[in-house]
């Protein structure tokens, strides 16, 4: 069992938890939150990650691209579990978010259907596929659209059954975080990346082009926090997470090691989670 919670990175799943968050409290701040659904959001936003994880471990590993590569355990190249184990955790994960979003969409709206059905195709694509667009250099982009406009716009949607100006900036916000976590685990596979042909942005652009859209993102997602405070003043508070923002990026900026750039995923992960709930909590009492 515990390499199935490892194979699913739990460090990263704040990633799915953070979009969720801000987008209820976006709803809770307007004085409307309906629990079950806040609770099948989360539910689904987690499954999509999980699924991804695994879909990602699966595709990558048959395709020989995870064989030396460092970081959390994979499942299928490192051996510990069979291929089609892993494709079929992946499977069950996206079943689980399917059943959940049917279920959100016939108590809010059907047209929730193809959001979910694009997001899914969207994780199973991501390296699998005859031509996966994380191997061309749009992972960074699918994050931001999917772990942030469409997973903070979503849960404030299924709440209010409208989109708050305020869900935007706040998406961009998570969204930024979620691809600062996403650079810094590329940023320390670039050299294996290279060798076995899988294009990620920082391949495609190089380290220190990429060190800089790490320190662009954290810089971006503050600046979002700031927009959202402009509208609902009391989330000015999620500013105090600033410094929490220092760690990662000096060890991104000066650390090659691939300890250190594990060590600034997990303090980004961190830092999108603090954010996340600080943003919440002067969302709901604006």
């Amino acid at each position: 069992m515990n390499r199935w919670v490892a194979g699913a990175r739990p460090r990263t799943l704040t990633a799915a938890f953070a979009p969720v968050v801000v987008g209820t409290a976006l709803a809770a701040g307007e004085g409307h939150v309906i629990a079950w659904r806040a609770g099948a959001a989360l539910v689904v936003a987690v499954a999509l990650q999980v699924g991804t994880n695994y879909a990602n471990d699966y595709s990558d590993g048959v395709r020989g691209t995870d064989t030396k590569r460092a970081g959390p355990l994979r499942l299928t190249a490192s051996g510990v579990a069979a291929p089609a184990a892993v494709r079929n955790a992946a499977a069950l994960a996206f079943g689980v978010a399917a059943v959940v979003g049917l279920t959100l969409a016939i108590a809010v709206d059907l047209r929730l259907l193809v959001v979910g059905a694009v997001a899914i195709a969207a994780a199973v694509l991501y390296t699998g596929g005859p031509r996966p667009y994380g191997y061309s250099g749009l992972g960074e982009v699918a994050v931001l659209v999917f772990f942030g406009c469409v997973a903070t716009a979503g849960s404030a949607y299924v709440q209010l059954e409208r989109v708050p100006a305020g869900a935007w900036w706040g998406a961009v916000a998570v969204g930024l975080l979620a691809c600062a976590i996403l650079l810094a685990n590329n940023i320390r596979d670039i050299d294996t990346d290279r060798a076995t042909g899988k294009r990620t942005l920082p391949v495609l652009v190089g380290a220190p082009a990429a060190r800089g859209f790490f320190v662009a993102c954290l810089a971006g997602a503050f600046l979002a926090v700031a927009a959202v405070g402009v509208l609902y003043p009391p989330a000015l508070i999620a500013l105090a997470a600033l410094p929490l923002a220092v760690h990662p990026v000096r060890l991104v900026m000066t650390r090659r090691d691939p300890p250190s750039l594990v060590a600034a995923l997990v303090a980004t992960a961190r830092l999108e989670l603090v954010v996340a709930v600080l943003l919440s909590i002067g969302l709901v009492t604006a």
